[in-house]
């Protein structure tokens, strides 16, 4: 159980938090806008699932960069801000319920070699979650108006395929009476979502690499949160191993608050020294004190 624990995790939280049972039977086709909506789950999970009890953070952000009367969204980035100075992109590697899919998609035995994409051309795609975050997220909604003064959530209108899995497709199966109603959006989305899966089964969560804006917004916070991997250069060795387990393509030996670390904790477990760790940064600093 304990070599399964995180998928494990990610699993319980996925259901935790799209618990609305009532959303997915036949003739509910209502969603759930209780108060536990108001809130903002740590990781994406769209709003429009049937199921879902939470707001999606990258959802509420855009609704509030939307409104007809630009704010500052306070409670949104309060939350995302928060979330990423506590535990860093650790969200993306323990409640990440799309995370976990494109994980259980990569496991997928095939008569081709996974791929390897060399770092020249690695390195300059995974920016594109940050140019996501700031052109799609935040500044087109923010600056954007149609001619009746309201924003458009590009992100999720015309990209998230957490959205269009979640709600797109549940919606549609549940609801006969959306389905003559599809159009050019739909089948774009629909393409969107089935090359990200398809690509999954090849490359390590493409998605979380390359695209998604809440993993681009925690990154920022990788190196000044309170929880972080914590190197024991007393007890490592130099083999590598941390190197060659980790499928993010992260050095923990060299790097181990690396932006683009998830924190699953694989190299931890991997390494034959036990040099890699988490720790809190307030609590490390006190016992290097002592």
């Amino acid at each position: 159980m304990a070599k399964h624990l995180r998928k494990i995790i990610q699993t319980g939280w996925g259901l935790l938090t799209n618990a609305y049972v009532k959303g997915f039977l036949p003739g509910g086709q209502t969603l759930y806008t209780g108060p536990l909506k108001h809130f903002c789950v740590p990781g994406m999970n769209c709003y429009s699932c049937p199921g879902a009890l939470g707001a999606c953070p990258v959802g509420a952000l855009q609704a509030v960069l939307n409104e007809r009367h630009r704010r500052f969204p306070a409670y949104v980035f309060g939350c995302l801000a928060a979330v990423g100075l506590f535990v860093g992109r650790f969200i993306c590697g323990w409640l990440c319920l799309f995370g976990l899919l494109q994980e259980l998609l990569y496991m997928i035995p095939v008569p081709i070699p996974k791929l390897d994409i060399p770092d020249k051309i690695d390195r300059p795609l995974r920016r594109l979650k940050y140019l996501v975050l700031s052109v799609l997220v935040i500044g087109l909604p923010l600056l954007y108006r149609t001619k009746y003064g309201a924003g458009v959530p590009f992100f999720c209108k015309y990209l998230c395929p957490v959205g269009t899995l979640q709600g797109g497709v549940f919606q549609v199966l549940l609801n006969d009476t959306l389905r003559p109603a599809l159009g050019w959006l739909f089948r774009w989305k629909m393409l969107l979502l089935a090359l990200c899966l398809l690509s999954s089964v090849l490359i390590y969560r493409p998605f979380c690499k390359y695209i998604c804006p809440l993993g681009a917004f925690y990154s920022l916070f990788q190196r000044i949160s309170l929880i972080r991997i914590r190197l024991d250069n007393n007890k490592c060795v130099d083999c590598g191993i941390c190197q060659r387990v980790c499928e993010m393509k992260v050095d923990p030996h060299k790097d181990p608050d690396s932006a683009e670390c998830i924190r699953c904790g694989e190299c931890m477990k991997a390494c034959p020294m036990h040099a890699l760790s988490f720790s809190i940064i307030g609590k490390h600093k006190r016992q290097s004190e002592d």
